[in-house]
């Protein structure tokens, strides 16, 4: 019982999709310039899959203009956004957000390609897989801390120094919260959890130097505004999500709490879009969506539509898989 209540605990926290990051290139849907009726521009870490890419297809219907970075090359997803999402323009690079020059380099891109940034979103993250801490290599650590909070470090201070040169703009940037955010123990996660456990802190931190400044320093004052919030993408059927996991994980949490990328983005985009408050928080695994979940599994005895009574991932027919059973996205 008590795992129960620790998994639950974990649900409200939410356990994030990513994909990894790397260093930066350019490419064909890179020469495009913005729509002139476009809604502002978007950077979206670890966005060759995953939630991420559905993040940029929902902006990208709304007539913003998305650049798509990620670890490996991202020719083939933003061939995929342009296709599917019309209204908006897609550029793609490379980026390694372990590294403070990949993430300078990101930053240049993006305002050479958008012209202004209005949101960022700091998606890119690993987990490290799901073992004790004991038996994860020292490089592995390092590598898990490197991308998810010196990344999201590197990568917020990219888009602040270019959201306060943004005369009369009011820039966004979100950073993805996870499993541990919330303080609970994350067996199997101890990297990914610490990690993760540090993103409010950071973001309570920017939240009032951006409103109050330092003590004992002049308040800065920039010609644009910068707006820092935290975002929670509950429990993603993603890489991240199914890696290592075992049929009892899939049947429970997953099969009851998890969601695709699609059904997160379309959810999580428009209430990022509506968010005005400094420190503003938007999560897809609310209390209200808890609670009917496990109404709808233990009460009425729904079954998922994502995992068999097994454990087995349930393959759409015509959809393509990898071996993990992540269902591929474009």
């Amino acid at each position: 019982m008590r795992s129960f209540f620790i998994i639950v605990s974990l649900a409200f926290s939410g356990v994030s999709a990513f994909a990894p990051p790397g260093p930066a290139a350019r490419s064909n849907f890179q020469t495009s310039s913005a729509l002139e009726m476009s809604n502002g521009g978007v950077v979206i870490t670890g966005s060759a899959g995953g939630v991420g890419f559905a993040y940029a297809g929902e902006f990208m219907d709304r007539g913003y203009d998305v650049v798509i970075c990620d670890v490996k090359d991202c020719a083939s997803a933003a061939a995929a956004l342009e296709s599917r999402h019309p209204n908006g323009k897609v550029f793609h690079t490379k980026c390694d957000v372990s590294d403070a020059d990949s993430c300078a380099k990101l930053g240049k891109f993006a305002k050479e390609n958008l012209g202004t940034i209005n949101y960022w979103i700091n998606n890119a993250g690993i987990n490290g897989g799901r073992r004790d801490l004991r038996d994860v290599p020292v490089e592995q650590v390092e590598l898990v801390v490197k991308v998810n909070l010196l990344g999201t470090l590197y990568c917020t201070k990219v888009a602040m120094d270019i959201m306060g040169e943004q005369a009369g703009v009011t820039g966004h940037i979100f950073n993805t919260v996870g499993s541990g955010v919330k303080g609970g123990g994350t067996p199997g996660y101890a990297c990914y959890g610490a990690t993760k456990r540090g993103l409010p802190q950071l973001t309570a931190t920017l939240v009032k130097e951006l409103d109050e400044g330092v003590q004992g320093y002049e308040k800065k004052k920039t010609a644009g505004t910068v707006q820092v919030h935290s975002m929670s993408p509950g429990m993603v059927f993603t890489k991240l999500l199914l890696d290592n996991s075992t049929p009892e994980l899939r049947k429970f949490p997953f099969g009851v709490l998890a969601a695709q990328p699609e059904e997160v983005a379309a959810d999580l985009v428009p209430k990022i879009l509506a968010t005005t408050q400094n420190g503003g928080s938007v999560e897809f695994l609310t209390t209200d969506r808890i609670l009917t979940k496990f109404f709808q599994r233990f009460v009425l005895q729904q079954k998922s539509e994502y995992i068999d009574d097994d454990g087995n991932v349930i393959k759409t027919p015509g959809a393509q898989y990898d071996e993990l059973g992540v269902r591929q996205l474009y």
